[in-house]
């Protein structure tokens, strides 16, 4: 089992960057494919990205391809989201996911573990 702790949320202009983090607890962190999801009020959960377990594959929403970068560090149990030029459509909830297996995709039902989430704004 895992737990999973998100930080780095905030409030920034349109235009500005963001660096997400989540925080992971256990000892097989390099066993879990991890995924970041948000959710904008009003709206259904929506995939943001995802990264296999050994961090060599990773898998984009067209919204933030060229602008998102997802990464993890096994050796301290992170997986990270740089938001890079970002939009007043990103804002969200910011909730990070894992599941016991090498890689996952876009559906959300696919994680067993998620986090509870970080408020990101974006003013125009």
């Amino acid at each position: 089992q895992v737990q999973l702790v998100e930080s780095g949320g905030g409030l920034v202009q349109a235009g500005g960057s963001l660096r997400l983090s989540c925080a992971a607890s256990g000892r097989t962190f390099n066993r879990y494919a991890m995924g970041w999801f948000r959710q904008a009020p009003g709206k259904e959960r929506e995939f943001v990205a995802a990264i296999n377990w050994s961090g060599d594959r990773t898998y984009y929403a067209d919204s933030v391809k060229g602008r998102f970068i997802i990464a993890r560090d096994n050796a301290k149990n992170t997986v990270n989201l740089q938001m890079n030029s970002l939009k007043p459509d990103d804002t969200a909830i910011y909730h990070c996911a894992a599941v016991h297996d090498f890689y996952r995709g876009p559906r959300a039902d696919e994680y067993d573990y998620w986090g509870q989430g970080t408020q990101v704004t974006v003013s125009s």
